[in-house]
């Protein structure tokens, strides 16, 4: 079996790569128990939109916010609404709706980019840390040509696909399973199996080109 690798080596803090994130610099954000500009959903074929008051400064949304686009330099921080729930030193964006129950599909087109994460997070997720680092977040990451399943700050490779244009992310929120799946056979390619408790979020990370997001779709037929 493959020994995970810290996640954090391959996560960039304000656009350059960083080995760690010391506990000392990492703050507690108390954020809002209830955003009266995002709904919950509790039944199947969920449907969202990117959240702009969560998107690093770097990171532009287009297409009604179903897409997002990396840009090296961004905005400047002090240019963008300063409110809690903002991720300031990550390239993250998280989907407006909240997930507390039911079985989830959506997909993601992939355009020119190199490195990416796609998954949930609990919504209240520090926004001190990126997804995949800490024990609120299962993404599956793409980096130097190679997949990874993420949470906790540990990552394992997932083997046996490469970087298709388009891929689908299944979430069953009572079965506590997150499932990466190839959008061509259907199937799924890899699963994480965890026990979620709280809300969650579609979750994105982003460190060059775009992502296109793909909500509202029935689960393929087969997928178990």
């Amino acid at each position: 079996m493959a020994t995970p690798v810290t996640a954090t080596r391959l996560c960039r803090l304000a656009g350059r790569t960083v080995s760690s994130l010391s506990a000392k610099h990492r703050r507690a954000v108390s954020l809002p128990a209830r955003r009266s500009y995002i709904s919950t959903s509790t039944g199947n074929n969920l449907q969202f939109r990117l959240d702009e008051l969560t998107a690093h400064s770097s990171l532009d949304l287009f297409k009604k916010d179903t897409g997002v686009i990396y840009r090296m330099l961004g905005l400047d921080p002090s240019h963008v609404q300063d409110n809690p729930e903002r991720f300031r030193d990550w390239a993250v964006v998280f989907g407006d709706e909240k997930i507390s129950s039911g079985r989830h599909y959506w997909e993601v087109t992939v355009k020119k980019s190199r490195e990416f994460r796609l998954g949930v997070a609990e919504a209240l997720m520090s926004r001190e840390d990126c997804v995949g680092t800490n024990s609120s977040s299962w993404v599956f990451g793409y980096a130097q040509r190679k997949w990874f399943a993420m949470t906790n700050n540990k990552m394992v490779p997932v083997t046996l696909v490469g970087k298709p244009d388009r891929v689908g992310i299944l979430l069953d929120y009572e079965a506590g399973l997150l499932a990466l799946v190839d959008t061509e056979k259907p199937r799924i390619i890899h699963a994480i199996k965890v026990q979620f408790k709280v809300p969650l979020c579609p979750a994105f990370g982003l460190w060059d080109g775009e992502l296109l997001t793909h909500s509202g779709l029935e689960e393929p037929e087969g997928l178990k």
